[in-house]
């Protein structure tokens, strides 16, 4: 006898295709039967050792987060019910050029003092692995949700490189060539870029080109933050659809959107670029958060220069007062590179968590408001906040617009990633409360979306992009993967205010056909493990 099943859900399967109402047997992981209607018409029903009454729940994959900063939290939290109570299967994580292999022992410190701000020091955990491979190893010991990984190009620069602003030379991009190829066969499922992060951003398109082309022989696909979301956002993602075009690589676009005031309105200039390259054969697909406002760190708003050398030669610059004063005047006339070519609204930055506890009196205030209470210029607030936090705060951006959100949120080769930073005491509510807000306040409460086509976007289309030919639809012999949710109740916990609530309507989550969350509390299972590329 069968192990579980799921009786009368409404079944939303992923296409996109209307719901109908079923029993969903599964047994060994996977969804072995469906039977549609089965009440109705009268016939045997099927048994299972378990049975579960999904009477006004709708059942669908998993959702599968296109764009996560869990490198870490992964390891560390085994509860992770940031995620997992978001009825999240599988995370993509190795995003934005910056994460933990491959790497050496020099590299790995550099690394890790260079993300603090998204995934903590890492103090906590067991840096027991050096290669791709032995991180995906060291994920298969069990994790709360299935996770895949994308080979970081800036690591990858900062081993074979180093963090200086130059060329490579041809040594050089052979050894990246080779890093980039040995994490994909040991299972990556493309590479990653963090175009305004060091020292990723030091690359030019002939050097990424020539490392997506490695990438596209394994099937895999690029996934770039690319050069800016402020002052030349149009012309960075014209970049990077030609970039792809000329290695011939499939891309993904990473949390893309239209931000800063120069870029109000404009989001159907970006959809009218991306139309153009798919009429003309480009395999392209993008993530989105259901949020204005981004999220980063505040070390990445500085200028490029300032950031060569890596993390000491940051800290030196910034002690330096008249090196400090260039900062300034890059970030606050200028506009520097790493603020997206827009000279700083201090206004629109808010310090969303610090690594030292006696900084904590900054979080949930903007820079500018900091400033005013302490008597000081916003640069001297950031200036001794880098400094006296080791580059570890972090902070939320208020540069989105809805009608950018909305706009983009519609278009066919969306899904939906949360780039969630789960680090710092008032986190962005996305990494807690992206899934559920797409289907209770844009599909429910705003309509934007049918909730047929909204979960197709949250599923069977990251899916396609991973290449998995068993996972992001409700099928028999399919994994399962499942989440089981409340239409009418769905919605996000977190705020801004509140940023680490769990959300409401979402009793169910299944990984690998076991519990872990059961009547909306997390369970013991850690049925998570690395999903890797599948050889095409």
């Amino acid at each position: 006898m069968e192990e579980l099943v799921i009786r009368d859900a409404d079944v939303v399967d992923g296409s996109g295709a209307d719901a109908y109402r079923a029993d969903v047997v599964v047994d060994g992981g996977r969804i072995v039967s469906i039977v549609k209607e089965a009440a109705a018409a009268g016939c045997q029903r099927p048994k299972a050792r378990r049975e579960l009454d999904a009477e006004g729940l709708v059942l669908s994959p998993g959702f599968i987060d296109m764009h996560a900063h869990s490198d870490l939290a992964l390891l560390r939290d085994p509860d992770h019910s940031a995620k997992a109570a978001q009825g999240v299967t599988l995370e993509v994580i190795g995003q934005d050029g910056l994460s933990y292999a491959p790497v050496d022992d020099r590299t790995l410190g550099e690394v890790r003092r260079a993300i603090a701000g998204w995934n903590g020091p890492g103090d906590d955990v067991d840096f027991d692995w050096r290669s791709v491979g032995e991180y995906l190893d060291r994920l298969d010991r069990g994790i709360a949700v299935n996770a895949a990984y994308l080979v970081p190009q800036g690591t990858v620069r900062a081993l074979a490189v180093g963090w200086d602003d130059r060329e490579a030379t041809e040594a050089e991009l052979e050894h990246m060539r080779r890093l980039v190829a040995e994490g994909m066969e040991q299972g990556a499922v493309g590479m990653s870029s963090g175009l305004t992060y060091t020292p990723g951003m030091y690359a030019k398109d002939a050097e990424l080109t020539e490392l997506c082309r490695v990438v596209a022989s394994y099937g895999g696909y690029y996934c770039p933050h690319h050069r800016s979301y402020g002052a030349g956002a149009l012309q960075a993602y014209e970049e990077m659809v030609e970039l792809a075009r000329e290695a011939d690589c499939p891309l993904h676009l990473a949390h893309a959107t239209m931000n800063f005031g120069v870029n109000k309105g404009r989001a159907p200039e970006l959809l009218t670029l991306l139309d153009g390259a798919l009429a003309a054969g480009a395999d392209i697909t993008l993530d989105t958060y259901p949020y204005t406002p981004g999220c980063t760190t505040l070390v990445a708003l500085l200028p490029s220069w300032a950031g060569e050398g890596g993390p000491d030669q940051i800290m030196k610059r910034l002690a330096d007062d008249d090196t400090a004063e260039r900062i300034r005047h890059h970030m606050e006339e200028i506009g520097s590179d790493g603020s997206h070519g827009v000279p700083m609204e201090w206004e629109t930055i808010e310090i969303s968590g610090t690594g030292d506890p006696a900084l904590a009196e900054y979080v949930g205030r903007t820079v500018l408001e900091s400033a005013r209470l302490r008597g000081e210029t916003p640069w001297t607030v950031a200036r001794h906040l880098l400094l006296a936090d080791r580059l570890a705060p972090t902070i939320l951006q208020h540069v989105g617009h809805e009608e950018n959100v909305r706009a983009i949120m519609r278009h066919r080769v969306h899904t939906g990633g949360s780039d969630g930073i789960l680090q710092g005491a008032k986190p962005h509510p996305r990494a807690y409360g992206t899934f559920p807000h797409y289907l209770g306040h844009y599909v429910r409460e705003l309509g934007v979306l049918p909730l047929e086509e909204c979960v197709a976007h949250l599923t069977s289309r990251p899916a396609a992009r991973l290449r998995l030919p068993d996972r992001g639809l409700v099928r028999e012999g399919y994994r399962a993967d499942l989440v089981l949710f409340d239409p009418a109740t769905v919605a996000a916990g977190s705020t801004y205010e509140n940023p680490r609530v769990l959300p409401t309507g979402i009793p169910h989550v299944l990984v690998d056909g076991r519990f872990v969350m059961e009547d909306g509390r997390r369970t013991d299972v850690l049925a998570g493990r690395s999903v890797r590329r599948v050889p095409s």
